[in-house]
């Protein structure tokens, strides 16, 4: 897709739960961005969602965005569920709360602001974008994990 931002995304936690991390790859006319994160303690499905959100935020403008994903749960989540979801007051089929309804929240409020096409990639399958943001995702959970090393050691 010609003059579109190409994003890939991905989530990581050491243990679920446990330490997560959340990594970007955008691409846009020749140029590149790496952006990532994590947090001491939380689900994999929060660190794919929060990736998504954060790549979304770093936009300045209304884009054309070409959004990979290895997550189904945020794939067919914005496409499908959510729709649902909000028709019933963001309750599930059997009348649950809707996980990380707070995320799923932010992440509709961002995707309106842009023409997004959602591209579910399979994860470890060799997609360099898909194996850039495992790597960034990662490097969110290592960030995490020695923040709480000096933390430790009164750093």
């Amino acid at each position: 897709m010609s003059g579109a931002v190409e994003i890939y995304t991905d989530g990581a936690c050491k243990g679920n739960p446990g330490v997560g991390g959340w990594g970007v790859l955008l691409q846009y006319d020749g140029r590149k961005r790496e952006i990532y994160g994590g947090e001491p303690y939380t689900t994999n499905n929060r660190m794919e969602l929060t990736a998504v959100i954060r790549a979304l935020e770093a936009l300045k403008r209304r884009c054309t965005v070409r959004l990979h994903t290895d997550s189904q749960y945020v794939q067919q989540g914005i496409s499908v569920w959510i729709h649902k979801w909000k028709k019933r007051g963001w309750r599930t089929a059997d009348n649950k709360p809707v996980k990380n309804e707070d995320l799923w929240r932010r992440l509709d409020e961002l995707a309106g602001r842009h023409e997004i096409h959602w591209v579910w990639v399979r994860g470890h399958a060799g997609n360099d974008g898909n194996e850039q943001a495992d790597e960034l995702a990662n490097r969110g959970v290592a960030s995490v994990l020695a923040g709480a090393r000096r933390q430790r050691r009164g750093a």
